[in-house]
């Protein structure tokens, strides 16, 4: 069984996680794009002015031991064009890959047929759990986007997943009047809590493009849901068939 469920996951993810891939190159990568560039102009501005400062306060030998170390410490980042689009490619596929290994032990362990059907139904409950549920509370963020603290926000995200999962059970798979109330306590919860975030909502890319970003994210995210969940559902029910025969 573990084999078939290897198999079937690493096809789901390398479909799903290419198809995807390539959606992003159209719809969220040239966004991702435009927002470095005003994060860049903005950091260039800074830079410029701490320069300037530091002229006036310290040696030129000082400015220029700063400038050094700031460029050392900098991250490495995949370089614009083809370099870029593989790693993301790689990153994505490989994200799939593990998308379908949770959506499919999830489903065996339920005890459900796995058909394409029933594999895009708890698809679209995984979604609304990672994915809308998190994203009432935190969009999706381009770079240079006013943020809270990261690990705050990685509390609340994970919080709201496990309790949305946990809710979406209880609704739909034992869906007795108590079950049902408690999940819409669950999914209901996080939200009264309250997400984290930045005392000064002061962002350095403009609205219209964070906004076209957070929807244009939530759409890849239902799409990479949907086609892992197809595809590893029929997938499975194909190599049960065969196994059978």
């Amino acid at each position: 069984m573990l084999n078939r469920i290897l198999a079937a996951c690493l096809v789901a993810g390398i479909a799903a996680g290419a198809a995807t891939a390539l959606l992003q190159h159209f719809t969220t990568t040239p966004l991702i794009i435009a927002a470095e560039v005003y994060e860049k102009s903005d950091e260039g501005r800074a830079h410029r002015s701490s320069n300037v400062n530091s002229v006036r306060r310290a040696q030129l030998a000082s400015v220029g031991a700063h400038e050094h170390d700031h460029a050392a410490a900098a991250e490495w980042k995949p370089a614009d064009g083809l370099e870029r689009i593989f790693y993301s490619s790689v990153a994505t596929i490989a994200t799939a890959f593990g998308l379908a290994l949770m959506l499919l032990s999830a489903m065996i362990l339920g005890g459900v047929a796995i058909t394409a059907r029933t594999g895009l139904i708890w698809a679209a409950a995984a979604f609304v759990a990672t994915g809308l549920a998190p994203g009432l509370g935190l969009a999706p963020e381009l770079p240079g986007a006013a943020a809270a603290d990261l690990s705050a926000r990685q509390v609340w995200w994970i919080a709201t997943v496990a309790a949305t999962g946990t809710a979406l059970w209880l609704a739909l798979r034992i869906s007795s009047p108590w079950a049902i109330i408690a999940g819409v306590v669950l999914i209901a919860l996080p939200h009264v809590i309250g997400a984290p975030h930045p005392h000064q909502l002061i962002s350095r890319v403009p609205a219209e493009l964070a906004g076209h970003f957070a929807s244009a994210s939530l759409v890849v995210h239902a799409v990479t849901w949907a086609l892992v969940g197809a595809v590893a559902g029929y997938l499975w029910q194909r190599m049960n068939r065969q196994a059978l025969a």
